[in-house]
């Protein structure tokens, strides 16, 4: 409803009018806020023409993919995704076309933007065709241009603009034969003048006019003609008159034709074209709640904006940069020409709106702040991204150059949390942004650390420009090597898809393919060549801060990407608070503070990165975040059945053979060096078969998830039906407990040898449960066990690091002695922290038949973790007659087989025997042992039978 502005809501009429004004003013922000996202986000220069592309390529693939039948075939629609992109890329060679025009789109081969320009609204261009009218009145003796009236309106039918004018004599009583034959001349020559095509009046136009013309007497007009103004005439005017242009001033070039250009013509407003948004809203009296009025104007803010909607021409360059430098500089040069061309068209067209305020040309403005000597900053070379989490950032040209490839541009198909999207509606955030905020924040970092050493005495092993670059590289390039769901892939699908026992670690991979990048793009090898990292050394140097850090002088420069000391590192802070943001998790952790405190120290001759000793608490801030994310999102129990659940489907469709290696890769990054340094192509060194199964690596991203539920192969039919059940929430139950001193004290908090204690205890647990309801079969084979640890740094892997506290790894400096580091002492932490920092949750799933009701198995397992806690009650006394055994709480004996309680016998834990029906009346404390009748448990205060029992302790 907002789209067309018809707001239909009812607003409460405050009680004076200042109020009324505030709620006034909110409905015209609402309005502003919606033609913002349009300005700045929906309808971006760039978004808008990779929309337009995306279009180009679904109209090409549909007589191959009959996308359009989902139109009209609801089954199909519901099927129908982004994942289209991905099936058109996968398609057979019919669909090169399409195909192609979405590599352009991933290889940033777009269309160049030449400008933009606002046009006039109907008052302006009526105002400006009246002149024009005047002067060609002004030809004709025994006309009056005053006898005249204009009208002009612009409207879209079909998503076309259209601007109409209509021209009216006012006297149209006395006007004579010759004077209307004259006036239609008139009108004739004029429409030429100012472009315009003499047209009908027909339906449409005549239902615009009548809005116009209510409350006009209309027998004193006569109508003496309509012309138009279409788009399409527009566009290829302005086409035409860029093209002569640049072909005049562009020498040497080839021929430009009206085909190199695109122009599109757009709308952009607060709502329904021609209406203030708070036309359509209705408010209601505190008086008379019932009565719906509109707002009277005078109460309307007075600041408000003098129209609500606008329409803009845009215009592209069509020819996109190639990988020859020669073409390349054409292409920019024509690029600026063009852009030339179209601000001088702008300043002379009847339709652009290029007065200012003032009535000033912007022509006369601009030339006058050239002439006084005004100072033109030239902009960076870099590229500003805008982030939800720290805003507006940049980054250098080399960077942007590797983001806008294929390789990377991959990384917005992996999502950053796996599969918990699925149970988090907001974390649908990729790999992607993260590694562009982690790149922000190493060059942060390493800014900071190179600042802070100068003013330290360290000869020799300065941070240069070159090793802040590097740095930044490789936490942009650190998640490259990821598979689809991120984590899911690497510690789920990878051991079982390879062949080999041999370890697989995605920073490996993510090396590869940064040398990949390099190796097979001359826009990133030309980038590096200019920046100076074209060689040997910064290419390892790279290589090994993503995937080996080393020693060395400048070894903590290693710590800021993948920190294996203390796990402290920018990714870390990235996702922390990326994650927390999507979550909807609050974050307590400010990571600003730790980086504007971090510098280099000496430690036992070997340099650290330090920090400020105050910020000890924010670095337990830090890793109670990372404990919080564990236990809320990654390791929610939810989420990992959903992941074990996309790791079976997914198991069964990919199928990376048995040769991808990480020794292969390790060993292959030294011939990609020397081939990046050398141009020379691949040799038989490399192996083939890596770099075929790396291509098929690459092109797996979270879309797998689509093409294995919409897929109609009989093979993948136990994978699809997987992926539905995760869809339609089938999923299995899920019971989980916390354990207390690492289970029952005999591990050493090894998680393997808990699972074993642990699943060999809730085995007898059954067993002992189906012996005691002979009704229930509950088998093992129907559950799942596993064990979660969970502590303050995940990636640690000492067996002692329940009581390790992740703060101990971690140097830090006094502001008195700057240089000198140590280590916090526990009586300056705080006394508030935990003693612990590491537990272990054991989790059940009931993954039996799901007809089954698993009731039985959620008792059962309750009655386990209460101690397998047991009550036998007879209805007579000396534990005779009948006997039920009482694994819980029974309100009403009729629910337990017997009547009344005459004696029982207490196997374990504390019950409660109550007189009365739902544990009402008297009641009596059972402890493990046998009661012959109802004096043994009363002290012989009264012979009545027990009719309710309750569990009371363990």
């Amino acid at each position: 409803e907002i789209e067309t502005g018809v707001i239909v809501w009812l607003l409460p009429d405050p009680v004076n009018l200042t109020q009324i004004r505030q709620v006034a003013e909110d409905v015209y922000r609402m309005f502003h806020t919606r033609y913002t996202l349009h300005r700045q986000a929906l309808q971006h220069k760039i978004g808008y023409i990779i929309d337009i592309k995306i279009k180009e390529a679904l109209i090409e693939a549909d007589d191959k993919l009959k996308i359009s039948e989902a139109i009209f075939d609801m089954e199909k629609y519901t099927n129908l995704t982004d994942h289209i992109c991905d099936e058109i890329n996968q398609s057979a060679p019919d669909l090169k076309k399409a195909r192609d025009i979405l590599d352009d789109i991933i290889h940033r081969r777009l269309p160049k933007f030449v400008g933009e320009a606002r046009l006039k609204n109907e008052d302006k261009l009526k105002g400006d065709l009246k002149e024009k009218f005047a002067e060609a009145v002004g030809k004709y003796k025994d006309l009056d241009h005053n006898d005249f009236q204009i009208y002009v309106k612009m409207y879209k039918p079909n998503k076309v603009c259209e601007w109409i004018v209509r021209v009216y004599y006012k006297k149209a009583q006395n006007i004579q034969k010759d004077t209307k034959v004259k006036a239609e001349e008139c009108f004739r020559t004029w429409c030429q003048a100012i472009d315009f095509t003499v047209s009908e009046a027909e339906t449409n136009s005549n239902h615009l006019f009548d809005k116009i013309l209510d409350g006009t007497d209309r027998h004193l007009l006569m109508f003496i003609g309509q012309a138009k103004m279409k788009e399409d005439k527009l566009k290829e005017k302005l086409k035409t008159k860029i093209v002569k242009e640049c072909n005049q001033k562009v020498q040497g070039s080839p021929q430009l034709d009206n085909k190199d250009f695109e122009i599109y013509v757009l709308d952009m407003g607060f709502g329904e074209v021609g209406k203030e948004p708070i036309d359509n809203v209705h408010f209601y009296s505190k008086d008379n709640p019932d009565t719906a009025f509109k707002i009277e104007k005078y109460k309307v803010p007075s600041l408000k904006p003098k129209k609500f909607h606008e329409w803009l021409i845009r215009v592209y360059y069509n020819k996109t940069y190639q990988n020859d430098q020669k073409v390349e500089e054409q292409q920019k040069e024509v690029q600026e020409r063009a852009e030339e061309c179209f601000h001088d068209w702008c300043m002379k067209s009847n339709f652009i709106d290029n007065k200012d305020v003032s009535g000033a040309s912007e022509e006369s403005s601009s030339s006058g702040a050239a002439q006084s000597g005004a100072v033109v900053f030239k902009t960076s070379s870099g590229k500003i991204f805008n982030d939800p989490i720290y805003g507006q950032f940049e980054l250098p040209d080399l960077l942007v150059k590797i983001i806008d490839t294929p390789q990377f541009q991959r990384l917005r198909h992996i999502k950053q949390l796996g599969g918990a999207y699925l149970v988090y509606p907001g974390a649908t955030h990729t790999r992607f942004e993260h590694s562009l905020g982690s790149a922000y924040l190493a060059g942060c970092l390493a800014k900071v650390l190179q600042e802070k050493q100068k003013e330290t005495d360290l000869k020799g092993n300065e941070i240069t420009d070159k090793d802040v670059l590097c740095v930044q590289i490789a936490a942009l390039c650190y998640n490259l090597g990821h598979g689809p769901f991120s984590y899911v892939f690497k510690d789920k699908i990878f051991p079982e898809v390879l062949k080999h026992d041999e370890p697989w670690e995605h920073e490996v991979a993510s090396a590869w393919i940064f040398l990949d990048i390099v190796e097979k793009n001359e826009a990133v090898k030309k980038a590096m060549l200019d920046s100076e990292l074209h060689d040997r050394v910064h290419l390892e140097f790279i290589q090994d801060l993503i995937s080996s850090p080393k020693g060395g002088d400048k070894s903590f420069l290693y710590d800021i990407v993948a920190n294996k000391q203390n796990y402290i590192d920018v990714r870390k802070w990235d996702y922390f608070a990326r994650d927390c943001h999507y979550l909807g998790i609050p974050n307590s952790f400010d990571h600003q503070r730790m980086l504007k405190s971090a510098r280099v120290c000496d430690v036992d001759a070997k340099k650290h990165i330090c920090f400020r000793d105050k910020v000890a608490d924010n670095i337990y801030d830090m890793f109670n975040t990372q404990y919080s994310l564990y236990c809320q999102a990654y390791m929610h129990k939810v989420v990992k059945i959903i992941e074990d659940k996309i790791k079976d489907a997914l198991a069964c469709k990919v199928n990376l053979g048995t040769q991808l290696k990480e020794s292969d890769l390790r060993d292959d990054f030294k011939h990609k060096i020397s081939r990046i340094i050398k141009s020379t192509p691949a040799k038989a060194k490399v192996s083939e078969s890596i770099n075929n199964e790396m291509e098929n690596f690459i092109k797996l991203t979270d879309h797998i998830f689509e093409d294995i539920l919409y897929t109609k192969d009989d093979n993948l039919k136990k994978a699809r039906m997987t992926l539905k059940n995760v869809v339609k929430r089938h999923l299995p139950m899920c019971m989980e407990y916390r354990l207390e001193n690492n289970g029952n004290g005999n591990g050493n908090g090894n998680k393997e040898d808990l699972k074993r204690e642990q699943e060999a205890d809730w085995k007898k647990a059954i067993t002992k449960w189906n012996n005691i309801h002979p009704n229930v079969d509950l088998r093992e084979v129907d559950f799942s066990f596993h064990v979660i640890q969970l502590n303050y740094n995940q990636k640690d892997t000492d067996p002692n690091i329940r009581k390790k506290n992740p703060i101990n790894n971690v140097y830090f400096y006094r502001k008195k002695n700057p240089t000198k580091a140590f280590k916090i002492k526990k009586y300056e932490g705080s006394s508030l922290s935990t003693e612990e920092f590491t537990e272990y949750v054991c989790r059940v799933y009931y993954i039996g038949n799901s007809d089954k009701d698993p009731r039985s198995a959620k008792e059962c397992f309750d009655w386990w973790r209460r101690g397998m806690c047991e009550i036998e009650l007879y209805d007579q006394q000396d534990l005779l007659g009948t006997r039920y055994v009482s694994t819980g709480d029974c309100p009403s004996l009729d629910l337990c087989q017997i009547e009344e309680v005459h004696s029982c016998k207490v196997n374990q834990g504390v019950w409660a025997l109550y007189m009365g029906r739902d544990y009402s009346g008297d009641h009596y404390l059972l402890r493990q042992r046998e009661y012959h009748n109802p004096e043994a448990w009363n002290n012989g205060e009264s012979t009545a039978p027990a009719l309710s029992v309750k569990f009371v302790t363990k």
